[in-house]
């Protein structure tokens, strides 16, 4: 898979979220998204990171952004890690890891000096009519929200 690029298309897809409802991508048309994939929920750096989109989830809607989550995790541990964390925004369940792979948010990267396959931390803004505006793959847990906000001239 080629990473995405800034116009192309956002691969749609349709995934359960943490109450085994479903979510798809174009029933946020006519807003921007934040789309983000990490590799486990309630470990220490997507734990991070999530509780970094909660605590500035009210500067990213006042904007217009909808923030979703996506990992592998089954939606059950998923509403551990909402309850646990008070998660305000909704994460989606990709465990056969098919929407991962169109974003080209898995497959070969470094751990540890390791070469592996896995989940590749990256973050998508996805504009109103579905059109990929920011790529960002290998993008680090802390500090993340911040250095997008910037990008996205929300700071």
């Amino acid at each position: 898979m080629s990473k995405l690029e800034p116009g192309d298309a956002a691969p749609d897809f349709t995934l359960p979220d943490a109450n085994d409802s479903e979510v798809s991508l174009s029933s946020f048309r006519g807003q921007r998204v934040i789309l983000y994939f990490y590799p486990a929920a309630m470990t220490p750096g997507c734990t991070k990171q999530a509780c970094d989109f909660r605590d500035n989830l009210g500067a990213l809607t006042k904007h217009g952004f909808v923030v979703l989550g996506v990992s592998k995790d089954k939606p059950a541990k998923l509403r551990s890690f909402i309850e646990r964390d008070a998660l305000t925004f909704p994460l989606l369940s990709d465990p056969d890891l098919a929407v991962h792979k169109a974003y080209s948010a898995y497959g070969e990267k470094q751990n540890y000096g390791k070469t592996i396959m896995g989940v590749i931390r990256s973050t998508f803004v996805v504009d109103a009519d579905g059109k990929i505006e920011k790529a960002l793959y290998n993008v680090k847990a802390t500090g993340h929200v911040a250095r997008l906000m910037k990008e996205l001239d929300l700071a």
